[in-house]
């Protein structure tokens, strides 16, 4: 199939890489030339300009923006929905509010527009490992486009089947799954990210736990332990109820440097743990793990601890986030 894609960062780059890998052709487009010009010579075709986009895709054209929530991204879409014809798709794959997703589907089906809402995990290492996709939109869409999606996601590998699943939806263990109408995609995305908090906030109190454990004031120094937390990650990784992706990112800048000295433990949040406290406010669902997970973000700007750092090394790993500069 044929696809558009707009913005061309960390990720926006690499999926345009793996759907050519898999045989799909793609027109893309950045404000910034050289990332385009750089796929254009593995294979894409690099435009000028959202109109230039527009008219090297044919009818009914499909295009992915993948741009940074909010205002760059809602005046791309605008501007696009004034250059695109009847029957079009437009796609938001970046980190979208889904009621904004509610009012832009609404608005460009007035056009004849189709939308979909897709929250996209997989962060630097979608290329190799693909990404969990979650669809918002229409369902004779969603299927007509179902050649991407299937390309972008990971598919069964090595994970073991799931027990009790005869008859249930074969995409999901694919590693995407259409979750409803417009604005579903980015909700459960924005849930799954909430939950992001609260297991990083989890494994960085554990390590600072267990880092600390031999400094102990004022007791006898049989209760204390020089742990090595190296040691500890990667032992956790090997059989252990707690084995996981971020466990591994965990273990792996431990092992290059213990201390962590790369990182200050100064953590950034992303809108979506906001948004998923609100939503946990709004339908009145206890949410306290993610709640204070968010708020541990908060306060890590003004005091940072070891635990802060591993959350700051996880956050490098998986998605190449920086910790912010200093003022």
């Amino acid at each position: 199939m044929q696809l558009g894609v707009i913005g061309l960062g960390r990720m926006g780059g690499n999926i345009v890489r793996r759907l050519m890998k898999a045989g799909h052709d793609c027109v893309v487009y950045d404000r910034d030339p050289k990332p385009g010009a750089a796929l254009a010579g593995e294979g894409a075709v690099a435009a000028s300009d959202l109109a230039d986009l527009v008219s090297k895709l044919k009818a009914p054209r499909a295009i992915w923006v993948m741009l940074p929530a909010g205002e760059i991204t809602e005046k791309t879409l605008k501007d696009l929905a004034d250059l695109v014809l009847p029957g079009d798709t437009l796609i938001d794959g970046g980190n979208a509010f889904w009621k904004d997703d509610v009012r832009r589907g609404q608005e460009l089906k007035a056009k004849g527009l189709h939308y979909l809402d897709i929250g996209t995990s997989g962060g630097v290492h979608g290329l190799e490992r693909g990404y969990c996709l979650m669809i918002g939109g229409e369902t004779e869409t969603v299927e007509r486009l179902d050649p991407i999606f299937r390309a972008l996601a990971p598919g069964k590998g090595e994970i073991e089947p799931t027990k009790h699943r005869d008859g249930r939806n074969p995409r999901s263990e694919e590693g995407y799954l259409h979750c409803g109408p417009v604005g579903a995609g980015h909700f459960v995305k924005m849930v799954h990210n909430g939950i992001e908090y609260g297991m990083m906030q989890a494994f960085a109190e554990g390590f600072d736990l267990l880092r600390n454990a031999s400094a102990k004031d004022g007791l006898p120094a049989e209760y204390g332990f020089d742990f090595d937390v190296a040691e500890i990650a990667e032992v956790w990784r090997r059989g252990s109820v707690v084995t996981s992706w971020l466990l591994d990112l965990t273990a792996e800048a431990l092992a290059a440097d213990e201390e962590l000295s790369a990182y200050t433990g100064n953590v950034s949040d992303s809108g979506e743990g906001r948004w998923t406290v609100d939503a946990a406010v709004e339908t009145a669902t206890p949410a306290e793990v993610l709640t204070s997970a968010l708020f541990a973000r908060f306060r890590s700007r003004t005091d940072h601890t070891f635990g802060e750092k591993v959350l700051s090394a996880m956050r490098a790993g998986f998605g190449g986030h920086v910790e912010p500069k200093k003022p």
